[in-house]
């Protein structure tokens, strides 16, 4: 159960609508790589849309620098009753606010029915809150996704303009081919204008298609077009559905896998 301490639904259902959101696995790549997720997120914040930052990235790859925060507490303790909702939640001006995840990402399919019945409740409760829910994730891993990545019907990966970026997003699309990713939106941030974005994503492209990725559906330059208006675009199943569809498969992945091991 949530902690009883507080009345965390009711001072979080104040901040959030109770619509479901969009979730989207968020990569950043570049030479200012949180930089570029942060971004991101603040670029969706400035289309009137509630932001969510689940932060699964380690270490450096964190985006807590990026956004003027402490690295803060992991979701996994709200399960051992070490911490609570509301103190797991960073407030970000601009946004909702991180939640730190890594370990909770990590945890997920190890989890009990009860712990795990615990973290979906406390994702629920988030959700509430937000239009958008980016859970950010490292580029390295992109082919071997966590569990709230495998989840996220949509992924966006931010190619900074650069000879670097244009590498990690690359090697980002490729790592999200193996693990069977469906389709891939992509913002190029950090370009000197329109030409060079254009220029940058037909490039980019070609490596892709060269060696196999998978569909890429171009979303314009970050800091100049609506990102979010893409990342809204009907998926196979209506937008409700798809928000429901990321929590009934975190809930299952645990199941799932007790399934294997009996």
């Amino acid at each position: 159960m949530l902690d009883g301490r507080e009345d965390q639904a009711a001072g979080l259902r104040r901040l959030f609508r109770c619509v479901p959101p969009q979730v989207v696995a968020l990569y950043a790549g570049g030479r200012r790589r949180a930089d570029n997720a942060a971004l991101a997120a603040h670029r969706i914040a400035g289309r009137a849309e509630r932001v969510l930052i689940l932060d699964e990235a380690e270490g450096s790859e964190t985006l807590a620098s990026a956004l003027g925060v402490a690295s803060g507490t992991d979701l996994l303790q709200l399960l051992d009753g070490r911490t609570t909702l509301s103190a797991v939640l960073q407030p970000v001006p601009g946004l909702v606010g991180r939640v730190p995840a890594a370990a909770a990402a990590l945890a997920l399919p190890l989890l009990d029915d009860a712990r795990r019945a615990c973290l979906v409740e406390a994702l629920r409760i988030l959700h509430r809150h937000a239009g958008f829910v980016l859970v950010h994730a490292c580029g390295e891993q992109a082919a071997e996704p966590s569990p709230f990545v495998q989840a996220a019907p949509r992924r966006l990966v931010v190619a900074e303009a650069s000879a670097s970026g244009a590498t990690e997003a690359y090697q980002t699309i490729k790592g999200l081919a193996a693990a069977g990713a469906g389709s891939v939106h992509v913002a190029v941030c950090r370009a000197r204008g329109r030409k060079d974005a254009a220029a940058f994503f037909d490039s980019l492209g070609t490596l892709v298609r060269r060696l196999g990725g998978v569909p890429r559906a171009g979303r314009g330059e970050l800091e100049r077009d609506d990102i979010a208006a893409g990342l809204r675009e009907p998926l196979q199943t209506a937008p409700r559905d798809a928000g429901a569809a990321f929590m009934r498969r975190v809930a299952g992945m645990g199941r799932a896998l007790d399934a294997g091991r009996g």
